[in-house]
């Protein structure tokens, strides 16, 4: 049996490849996680050598790291084969593949430095996927990755679950969980890393209402990937009583869709 909240992987290539030309348009708290996550960066100084971004999508990470690191060149990879078209376009002079960070394509100690951004929430297994990151990563490599933690769309999933309950359904809700701060550092730890530094921040967006913020989230490919998301819609019942929970957070600036976003730095010690 899948886990509560296990991600079907199909679903998540096929939710984020058909939205890859719209994407940029609608992810602003993705932009902001790039944001804090290449301020973290200019504060280590990577070796020299081959770099890899890792969900790339379309490229906006690597952009950056283009111009934090000129002299590296950089791979760009993602498992949805629209973004890393996508991510193609915008740096012609990268390489670029498809390739799940589960398992990556590629060789031990090729990389120097391995960054990623607003993917590693989509993982259904850290401990694993960050050793892969780990193999590929040279002796005294950096990794530096943001990713959703726990609080994201806490306002959503904790509307979602009371709606659940109240129906007197027995289905459990089937809203994203995203990981803790702790959870992150344990996986990265276990596989090997040295956490050189490690932080959460929150950004809020406010919307008019639940399904603006419904749609906004389907533009950029984060609709529910889960394994055990019901087939067809919420019953009407479920939705109207979640909507109307929701309306609990509002404020004077609208609805709020908070994002915790964890930002880490680790350095491969050893072999």
């Amino acid at each position: 049996m899948a886990p509560k909240n296990a991600i079907d992987p199909r679903r998540m290539r096929h939710n984020f490849s058909i939205h890859a030309t719209q994407y940029d348009l609608y992810a602003v708290v993705q932009r902001r996680a790039i944001e804090h996550l290449t301020s973290q960066l200019k504060n280590v100084s990577p070796e020299p050598g081959l770099m890899l971004d890792i969900g790339t999508g379309t490229g906006a990470l690597a952009e950056e790291l283009e111009k934090l690191l000129p002299n590296n060149p950089l791979v760009v990879m993602d498992i949805a084969h629209g973004m890393t078209c996508q991510a193609r376009n915008r740096l012609p002079f990268a390489k670029a593949c498809d390739g799940d960070a589960r398992s990556l394509p590629f060789g031990e100690r090729v990389f120097t430095t391995v960054a990623s951004s607003s993917v590693y929430q989509w993982v259904e297994c850290l401990p694993t996927a960050f050793k892969e990151t780990s193999r590929v990563l040279q002796s005294n490599g950096i990794l530096a990755v943001a990713l959703f933690g726990h609080r994201t769309l806490f306002e959503l999933r904790t509307a979602h679950q009371e709606a659940v309950h109240d129906s007197g359904s027995d289905r459990l809700s089937h809203v994203q969980n995203f990981p803790s701060l702790e959870e992150v550092s344990s996986a990265l730890i276990n596989a090997g890393l040295r956490i050189r530094s490690m932080a959460s921040c929150y950004e809020v967006e406010y919307h008019s209402d639940v399904p603006e913020l419904m749609r906004q989230l389907k533009k950029i490919g984060a609709s529910n990937a889960s394994r055990n998301r019901p087939r067809g819609l919420s019953s009407r019942r479920v939705m109207q009583k979640m909507i109307s929970l929701y309306e609990g957070y509002r404020t004077g600036n609208g609805l709020p869709a908070t994002y915790e976003i964890i930002i880490a730095v680790a350095e491969k010690t050893g072999n």
